[in-house]
């Protein structure tokens, strides 16, 4: 069986001709590497997207927990002149010959055609994305130290795709004094001697690593990032870990679990963790969404996450609100996020909007949005009803920078018109839903004189008897008003607040000051809306007797009738 460097050797000579007659494609190939690796991607961003993307495709031994780690040191260990060099180190199982293979071409990825392997590659870029950032990137794994070059080999007129065997410059224990010289290695590590223009944009990039980079990723758990200086106060460091709480199966197409990101870094400026509910959800491809480059995918897989507390930006005033499993740069303006295998522009900033399979992916997303807050508000039996009112704050209030994005806002809002979702105040610890037309808001300051006339033993057991489900009291507060206007709940008639004063014995039933608090809501209101009702033909005012007894007499009464003295 060959070494890995006798590997090497016979790659050069049976696929570059090295040693052999040149090659007279040498100078095409090189051009198409070059176009491949410079123009794919617009931004120095993507090489980072891509060594993620592809830790994330990785195979890792049973028992191993996927981590990532990037180490920028001021230190040259390759002695090529580099001002800086980023090393990355991945806990996978290690490079095979077969991938060696693959690296060593264009367009020859060993992931192609896996997608329904779990596989989220896809423009066969992948390590080649180095280049943005490194004209001699090295890779040390599981035998195989080489490294490649961007300018074309001298001896076969290609570059990119060459490898060269490394015997020195730098050495495993080079690497193992800056990864850790009482750590083991990872097996597979990047030693990237960066170009000196990309050495800020480097730093920026890692220093800007978003913590919920790891929310869709199945595979990765801990992610990090930290320089390496002469002076060890000079270091920083920075963490991302994700732990999943519990998986709860819904039916054979739909799952829900809690997730938590955790973020570690010297500072302590910006929030540390962060729980996220996520609902994921099969929905079957039609046939009419079907494209070539998806063609053995049978069901769009569409996960929703649902942030508990505040979100882990890291300083940054927004955050993306679309994934295709990392990041785009689609701030959505919804305050959940849908990831799902959307095709992407070639920049990988947004998704492409015309696209037929993103259209039906997209259609999808309002149906799997109603049943995960469905199972968000309805699900946990004992929780008091004052826990549902902040569920509602994952709804599309407000509108999306993106036509496509209030297409799927104003289909939500449709689907949640007939759903019965929306609670209505109840006598019972029981908890009654209806349709969003069907419940009613009240008043606020009637609606805490019911809330003090329930404490006060006033039995209430009718107050939604009336023609009218009267929306949770919990709900019905102005910090809810974009939300209420969202759904389309809408304020009781006036007509109702007679029914319900006379259908109850809250006049006689509460305590002195409560009963004012009552009467100055209806001075108050008389004469803006109250005055054409029929709230001045029912027993309101107390009134003292002559037998000294306390009796009840009608606005319209005390008016015409003044031998009678108001309690007061």
């Amino acid at each position: 069986m060959e070494t890995p460097e006798e590997h090497i050797e016979r790659l050069r000579a049976s696929t570059f001709s090295i040693g052999r007659e040149r090659n007279p494609l040498a100078p095409m190939l090189d051009q198409a590497v070059k176009y491949l690796s410079a123009e794919l991607y617009a931004k120095d961003v993507h090489f980072l997207m891509e060594l993620i993307q592809n830790a994330e495709d990785n195979e890792y031994l049973e028992g191993v927990d996927p981590s990532l780690e990037f180490v920028l040191t001021s230190r040259d260990i390759t002695n090529t002149g580099a001002p800086a060099t980023l090393l990355v180190f991945n806990n996978e199982k290690g490079f095979s010959a077969e991938n060696i293979n693959s690296i060593c071409a264009v367009g020859n990825s060993t992931k192609k055609g896996n997608r329904k392997r779990g596989y989220i590659g896809e423009k066969g870029i992948g390590f080649k994305s180095v280049f943005l950032i490194s004209a001699q990137p090295y890779i040390f794994s599981n035998g195989y130290q080489i490294r490649f070059n961007e300018n074309p080999c001298p001896h076969c007129e290609l570059g990119y795709i060459v490898p060269e065997w490394v015997h020195e410059n730098p050495s495993l224990s080079d690497i193992k004094q800056i990864y850790g010289s009482n750590c083991e290695l990872p097996n597979a590590t990047l030693i990237l001697p960066l170009k000196p223009d990309k050495v800020k944009a480097v730093k920026h990039q890692l220093s800007s690593i978003q913590p919920e980079v790891l929310l869709f990723l199945s595979k990765i758990k801990r992610l990090s990032a930290r320089e390496h200086n002469e002076d060890p106060s000079l270091n920083t460091v920075s963490a991302i870990t994700k732990e999943t709480d519990f998986v709860t199966r819904k039916n054979i197409d739909a799952e829900s679990y809690t997730l938590h990101l955790s973020a570690e870094e010297n500072s302590d400026e910006f929030a540390k963790e962060c729980g996220y509910y996520l609902w994921k959800q099969k929905f079957p491809v039609r046939q009419e969404n079907r494209i070539d480059r998806r063609m053995e995918v049978e069901d769009w897989v569409i996960t929703l996450a649902f942030p508990n507390g505040e979100r882990l930006l890291r300083g940054m005033k927004y955050s993306p609100g679309i994934y295709a499993f990392l990041p785009t740069e689609m701030v959505s303006n919804f305050p959940f996020i849908i990831q799902a295998d959307f095709i992407l522009a070639s920049s990988r900033e947004t998704i492409q909007w015309d696209n037929i399979w993103n259209q039906g992916i997209l259609d999808c997303v309002p149906f799997a949005f109603i049943n995960a807050l469905i199972s968000l508000i309805k699900t946990v039996d004992d929780a008091p009803r004052s826990s549902l009112p902040p569920m509602f704050n994952f709804l599309p209030v407000h509108s999306s920078p993106f036509e496509k994005l209030n297409t799927v806002r104003e289909s939500i809002r449709s689907k949640l018109a007939e759903e019965d979702i929306v609670p209505s105040e109840s006598h019972t610890r029981q908890k009654f839903f209806h349709k969003p037309r069907e419940v009613f808001r009240i008043i606020p300051a009637f609606g805490n004189i019911l809330k003090m006339a329930r404490e006060q033993g006033v039995s209430l057991h009718n107050l939604s008897s009336h023609g009218y489900k009267v929306l949770d009291f919990s709900f019905d507060k102005p910090e809810y008003d974009d939300i209420l206007e969202f759904l389309g709940v809408v304020p009781v008639s006036s007509d109702w607040y007679v029914k319900c004063i006379q259908g109850s014995n809250i006049v006689m039933g509460v305590s002195e000051e409560t009963y004012l608090e009552l009467l100055h809501f209806l001075a108050v209101n008389w004469h803006y809306w109250l005055y054409n009702t029929g709230m001045g033909n029912i027993p309101l005012i107390k009134y003292v007797d002559v037998d000294g007894s306390v009796s009840l007499s009608t606005i319209n009464e005390s008016a015409q009738q003044h031998d009678k003295t108001p309690f007061t």
